[in-house]
C-alpha cells in the first residue's frame, strides 16, 4: 500500500517504521525541518519526506496523495489532524483516512464528520497500525474451536452506494464463509435483519473464517 502520513513525532515514527517493515511505501509529512532531517536518517526501506504543513495541499500534492491508500494525521494537534484529513477524504478522495484524537472530547468532532479517529489514550500507535494494516479489521475474538473470529470493520465512505442512505447490510455480497452478524451506529447496536443498514462511520461485527478477512476487507473497500 501507500501511505501518507503527517506528523513526524512519536507516533508518526513508530507507524513509519512499522509499515515500511512490512513493505509498504511510505511519504511523511512533517514541518519540523530538524525533525524531517531525522527521519530521513532513520528510516529504512521505500519511503519520502516533505517538509510542509499537512494541512496544506500543495505539501499533500508532493507527497503523491493522489495515488495514497491510506492517509494517516498523527500529529499533536487535534485541529489540524480534522483539517488534514477533510482535505484528503474530499478533495482527494483517499479511500481511508485515519485521525489521531488526542483530546477525548473532540472525538465526536470527528465521528460527527465521519472521519476515522482514535483517542492517543488509547496506545495510539499501536491502534493506527493495526487499522492501517488490517484496513480496519480488528480481531475481537477467536471461537472456542476452528478457525473462525469474530472480527470489526469501520464503514468506510461509500463510493458505490449513497452515504446518506446506507446499504441493506444483507445486499452486501460477503465472502463464503463470512458473515456480518451485528452493527454498531451512534445511537445504537443491533443485529442484523432484513431493514438493517451500514452507513459510513457505523462499525460492523463480522464472523468469517480468519483467512477470509482479506476478502471481507476487499468487500467493504469496495462499497
Amino acid at each position: 500500500m501507500y501511505i501518507i502520513i503527517t506528523g513526524g513525532g512519536k507516533v508518526g515514527e513508530y507507524l513509519a517504521t512499522v509499515l515500511l517493515r512490512s513493505g509498504n511505501e511510505v511519504a511523511l509529512i512533517e514541518r519540523d525541518v530538524k525533525v524531517a532531517d531525522r527521519l530521513s536518517m532513520i528510516l529504512e526501506g521505500r519511503y519520502l519526506i516533505i517538509r510542509g504543513d499537512g494541512c496544506d495541499s500543495r505539501y499533500q500534492e508532493d507527497a503523491g496523495i493522489r495515488k495514497a491508500d491510506v492517509f494517516v494525521a498523527a500529529t499533536g494537534q487535534d485541529d489540524n489532524n480534522l483539517v488534514a484529513c477533510e482535505i484528503a477524504s474530499r478533495i482527494y478522495n483517499v479511500p481511508r483516512c485515519i485521525a489521531r484524537v488526542n483530546a477525548p472530547k473532540n472525538q465526536r468532532i470527528f465521528r460527527a464528520l465521519d472521519i476515522e479517529s482514535i483517542s492517543s489514550t488509547e496506545m495510539i500507535a499501536n491502534l493506527i497500525e493495526e487499522e492501517t494494516l488490517m484496513g480496519s479489521v480488528s480481531v475481537v475474538s477467536s471461537l472456542t474451536h476452528g478457525n473462525v473470529v469474530l472480527t470489526e470493520i469501520s464503514v468506510p465512505h461509500m463510493h458505490n452506494h449513497s452515504n446518506d442512505d446506507g446499504v441493506l447490510a444483507f445486499d452486501v455480497e460477503m465472502p463464503e464463509d463470512s458473515l456480518i452478524v451485528a452493527v454498531s451506529s451512534k445511537d445504537d447496536v443491533e443485529v442484523v435483519g432484513e431493514e438493517t443498514r451500514l452507513y459510513p462511520g457505523d462499525i460492523a461485527v463480522i464472523a468469517a473464517d480468519r483467512d477470509k478477512l482479506t476478502e471481507v476487507r476487499a468487500v467493504f473497500h469496495e462499497l
